[in-house]
């Protein structure tokens, strides 16, 4: 489980390492190109709920994992998210989502079988 803060917030938002860094990629790439985006999720921890931010250049953002090593990406996963980075409704994960591995047959799953890629990682907006 990493944490990502934002702004001055001392209180870290914990988000699993696998979707954290596929955020990461999606959110520098943002933000590299200054453009501002809304990031939405469900709360998980027992608190009902949503939370949004609204990420921007200027607002001091630091990501932090507990593993040393780093995850693999999937391209695929990525795309959506970037595309939905771009829509009006934003950016919108679900923190308890699996995310599948770039290549299936790299690790197999001993988990349920894999919902498609986009309802995997992220939930529509409404």
């Amino acid at each position: 489980m990493g944490s990502l803060y934002y702004g001055t917030a001392t209180d870290p938002i914990r988000i699993p390492d696998r979707l954290l860094s596929h955020l990461k990629v999606v959110t520098a790439t943002k933000l590299r190109r200054s453009e501002s985006f809304t990031l939405s999720w469900t709360h998980v921890d027992g608190s009902p709920g949503r939370s949004t931010l609204w990420l921007q250049p200027a607002i001091p953002l630091r990501f932090v994992f507990d593993s040393a090593e780093p995850e693999q990406l999937n391209a695929q996963i990525l795309k959506d998210m970037a595309d939905m980075a771009n829509s009006s409704a934003g950016l919108v994960v679900a923190l308890d989502a699996e995310i599948p591995s770039a290549d299936p047959a790299a690790r197999p799953s001993t988990t349920r079988p894999a919902a498609p890629a986009r309802r995997v990682a992220m939930r529509t907006a409404a």
